[in-house]
C-alpha cells in the first residue's frame, strides 16, 4: 500500500464527509499526494403519470445538478484542501457506492477516505450505507471516518 500517492474522497456535502475531507487532506499532504474529491449524482427517477409522461426536462435538470456539484466541490477545494495539494475535483451519476469503486478502480487509487453517517435503527435501514457498501465491494484500502451518531 505504501507509498500514497493517490487518495479518493467522497463528498455528499455533509458534515461527515467534509470531517472525512479533513483527514484525507492531512494524509495527502503528509504522502505529497494527490487527493481527488468526488460527488456522485443519483439517477434521477422517471416518473410515469396516467396521462403519460411528465413534463419535466430530466436533462436540463441534470445539467443544474451537475453545475451546482462542480461549484461546490471547487467552494470546498478552496475553503478546506491545502492550496500545495493537487486536487481533482469529479461529478459522477449513478448509484453512489459502485461510482466511487468504479472511480477508484479506474484512476488506482491507494486509499479511499470515506465518511460513516452514525445512522442507526430504521433510518439506518431505510437508507442503508454508502460507506459498508464501499468497504465490501471495494479493491482498495477504505479508511472509514466516524461521524457522531445519529439516532432515530
Amino acid at each position: 500500500m505504501l507509498p500514497v500517492k493517490k487518495i479518493l474522497c467522497p463528498t455528499d456535502f455533509s458534515e461527515p464527509s467534509y470531517e472525512a475531507l479533513k483527514v484525507a487532506n492531512e494524509l495527502a499532504l503528509n504522502f505529497s499526494a494527490e487527493l481527488l474529491l468526488i460527488h456522485v449524482i443519483n439517477p434521477i427517477p422517471i416518473v410515469s403519470t396516467p396521462t403519460g409522461p411528465m413534463s419535466f426536462n430530466v436533462s436540463s435538470y441534470q445539467k443544474e445538478l451537475e453545475d451546482s456539484a462542480k461549484n461546490s466541490l471547487q467552494d470546498i477545494i478552496n475553503q478546506m484542501v491545502a492550496k500545495e495539494l493537487k486536487v481533482i475535483p469529479i461529478v459522477a451519476y449513478g448509484i453512489a457506492a459502485d461510482e466511487i469503486v468504479s472511480i477508484a478502480e479506474e484512476q488506482n487509487v491507494d486509499m479511499i477516505v470515506i465518511a460513516t453517517h452514525g445512522r442507526t435503527g430504521f433510518r439506518h435501514l431505510i437508507s442503508g450505507s454508502v460507506t459498508e457498501k464501499v468497504v465490501r465491494i471495494s479493491n482498495h484500502p477504505v479508511l472509514t471516518i466516524r461521524a457522531k451518531r445519529v439516532t432515530n
